[in-house]
């Protein structure tokens, strides 16, 4: 049996995110590199990224920085989606799908 390739379905979904965001013109991979390694350096500077989640936050957090500084999405909207997000996950019950009204 093989390994999975991500250690949790949301760095998947993440890298997924990216890839489609990529791949619909909304930013190049060089683009996306040269945000995404400026993350990496700001995160990494107190603390090593293994890959698990302080890497998939990174990622998140680039996502959200390259899509705000192109007109993407706004942080007032990021914001609202965060505050939504915590709120579902907070009150779903265990072992239900976590959903956004």
């Amino acid at each position: 049996m093989t390994e999975p390739v991500f250690g949790a379905p949301w760095h998947a979904q993440a890298f997924a995110l990216a890839v489609s965001l990529e791949a619909g013109g909304a930013f190049t991979w060089p683009e996306w590199t040269q945000v995404f390694g400026a993350v990496l350096a700001e995160h990494g500077l107190s603390k090593e990224l293994d890959g698990g989640d302080d890497y998939f936050i990174a990622w998140v957090a680039a996502l959200e920085r390259i899509c705000t500084e192109r007109g993407i999405a706004g942080a007032k909207d990021l914001s609202a989606l965060r505050d939504a997000w915590e709120n579902a996950y907070l009150t779903t019950p265990h072992g239900e799908p976590v959903r956004i009204a």
